[in-house]
């Protein structure tokens, strides 16, 4: 019984270190993480660098293995100190944090000139690491959420926008020739997705008066267009600030689901009951 209570004790104590930004501790590793996801972000761009690879890249290295044997831990760290390893595994930030993880390890296996390329591209795998950033931005959930209550609203209206972009596409291509770069319908839709969106690389143009007209109206809707996305998530924002959302950290320790109300017994999640020490 003794045993099972240290156990029990030092997987809680772990697990207020990582998941809880309320407890010194917690403030402390979370600062030291925030310093190592940044300092590992500066190196990524460092060795993309071609002469600083080359004459820094022994420490590079050294530097890169130091912070991936850091994150490791972290990982699983964060596994063994919840009651429901797979809920952390497969959840966003599980995710995010074995792709900045195993590309360093991947390398070790992967040998031989011929897999240069696949060895550039684990490299820029690291640049995931930036992702973990969002834990430490608190006004990051709000956004979240808000995206997830809009985000039927937002489906329909882009769905609303590649019709349209079929339609102007298909009309282009009826009104403009081959020469002026509508070949074809799909080249036409690329155009009118172009324009509509305000990008304009100007690869394709039309030339004829109603082609050019009809350019005209595209560039003007694309203008409100671009703004309702943004209504949508600021409107759902904006009840979510009304709706007095609840910002306390205390983690729970089955599921790892954040942020619940400050008088929350039990997970609004899995339904585990919440330590609030």
């Amino acid at each position: 019984m003794n045993i099972q209570n240290s156990n029990t004790n030092w997987k809680a104590k772990l697990h207020e270190i990582i998941y809880e930004a309320d407890t010194p501790a917690g403030r402390l590793f979370d600062l030291i993480l925030l310093i190592i996801i940044l300092a590992s972000i500066v190196l990524v761009m460092l060795e993309s660098v071609k002469p600083i690879y080359e004459n820094y890249q022994v420490i590079l290295n050294i530097s890169e293995w130091i912070i991936t044997v850091f994150f490791s831990i972290e990982y699983v760290a964060r596994i063994i100190s919840v009651k429901k390893p797979t809920k952390y595994i497969f959840s966003f930030y599980g995710i995010i944090d074995l792709l900045s993880t195993i590309p360093k390890y991947l390398s070790l296996f992967i040998i031989g000139s011929h897999s240069l390329v696949v060895l550039r591209a684990l490299r820029l795998m690291r640049v995931f690491r930036i992702l973990k950033l969002t834990r430490y931005i608190g006004e990051s959930t709000n956004f979240v959420r808000a995206l997830k209550k809009s985000r039927a609203k937002i489906a329909v209206f882009l769905s609303f926008v590649l019709v349209l972009c079929i339609i102007l596409g298909t009309i282009m291509y009826l009104v403009e020739s081959d020469e002026s770069g509508f070949t074809s319908i799909p080249r036409s839709v690329y155009w009118a997705i172009v324009t509509l969106t305000t990008v304009g690389y100007g690869d394709i143009a039309p030339v004829t008066a109603l082609g050019q007209f009809i350019a005209s109206i595209i560039m003007i809707m694309g203008y409100g267009i671009i703004a309702v996305p943004t209504g949508i998530v600021s409107s759902e924002m904006t009840n979510a600030e009304k709706d007095n959302i609840p910002t306390n950290t205390t983690a729970c320790t089955s599921c790892t689901e954040e942020y619940h109300r400050d008088d929350a017994e039990f997970c609004h999640q899995c339904g585990h009951q919440l330590d609030h020490e």
